[in-house]
């Protein structure tokens, strides 16, 4: 019987209901830089992961990609050490996400790292779908047992048409196909202008489980967290599904609001069966040890149940196709 972990209630006692964490998010780089030599994406001072200007500066809380506080501890795992940390930490399994900032879409180490523990890591990688060589690269990863590619659009400055083009359709048509996830990287600002994007390619599949990472950055100053009426057609399509990160959680309490409250307006939003948790280790700050307490801290405002889904059901479902009577 695979092992577990307490939980709190929401007034902060730990009930004796125990339960497994699925982890979405985690993103591993190799030490091996021969091996696997590293073609990291530059940006402009100005200029956030999005390509747009946003308040969150360098060094600070909330910043996609950047470090925080005047010591901060950025752990970039390698597939070992992740292993060991989710042993520590009763993590059952990771999707293993490409890190677009140092890998860009090569995608060698994730693949390779994922076949190290192919029971608890499976690998999504990067794809440039206007690539020419992308289609083939999906197809030969596709048969080493990857669950996903994602749509990383660091420095693309029109996204809409990057992932709404006939060569772009090919891909999201191929995923489908092959039964992969697609999941795509949340801009820091300006993310509105994918909406109807997203919306059109979640009807055009139906069956293609889509995901989007880090609540798709909502303003969380506006009313309702930012979670209202401009995610709707999201709500409404089965296949749409979301991540509640610790870059999300990072933004939010940049921002002086409480990530429980905004946690439970995403589950009051779209259901616990699509919010799935996600470390984001290799990009935000902090220990694996302490992004795992501040996961189960975040839910605190939720029953066991949506515990349970948003912490592992929603996350090892939609990536391992895993059941709760497998």
């Amino acid at each position: 019987m695979e092992s577990e972990v307490s939980v709190p209630n929401s007034n902060g006692a730990l009930p004796e209901t125990r339960m497994r964490l699925y982890d979405s998010h985690a993103h591993l780089v190799s030490d091996d830089i021969a091996r696997y030599p590293r073609n990291p994406i530059k940006l402009a001072p100005t200029e956030n992961v999005s390509g747009t200007y946003t308040p969150f500066g360098p060094g600070t809380i909330g910043k996609p990609g950047g470090m925080h506080g005047p010591d901060p501890i950025n752990e970039k795992p390698t597939a070992e050490q992740m292993h060991a940390w989710m042993e520590e930490e009763n993590v059952v399994g990771i999707a293993a996400v490409q890190k677009g900032m140092i890998y860009r879409t090569d995608n060698s180490y994730i693949v390779d790292a994922a076949d190290i523990f192919p029971d608890q890591m499976r690998a999504v990688i990067i794809v440039d779908p206007q690539a020419p060589e992308t289609p083939g690269m999906v197809q030969d990863l596709a048969k080493r047992g990857i669950v996903g590619i994602r749509f990383f659009g660091v420095g693309i400055k029109d996204k809409k048409s990057w992932l709404s083009a006939p060569e772009s359709i090919e891909v999201w048509s191929l995923a489908d196909q092959l039964g992969l996830v697609v999941d795509i990287e949340a801009p820091g600002v300006g993310g509105e202008i994918l909406i109807p994007v997203i919306e059109a390619m979640a009807d055009r599949f139906p069956s293609l489980p889509i995901v989007l990472d880090h609540l798709f950055m909502p303003v969380v100053t506006d009313a309702d967290f930012g979670l209202g009426e401009n995610f709707a057609g999201f709500t409404k399509r089965d296949n749409i599904s979301v991540k509640f990160t610790s870059l999300s959680m990072d933004v939010i309490r940049e921002q002086g609001i409480s990530p429980e409250e905004v946690l439970r307006r995403a589950v009051d939003l779209y259901g616990p069966d699509k919010v799935m948790w996600g470390s984001d280790i290799g990009t935000s700050s902090g220990t694996y040890k302490e992004m795992i307490a501040r996961a189960i801290a975040s839910t605190a405002l939720l029953n066991e149940d949506e515990r349970r889904k948003v912490l592992h059901d929603t996350g090892r479902r939609i990536f391992t196709g895993w059941h709760r009577d497998d």
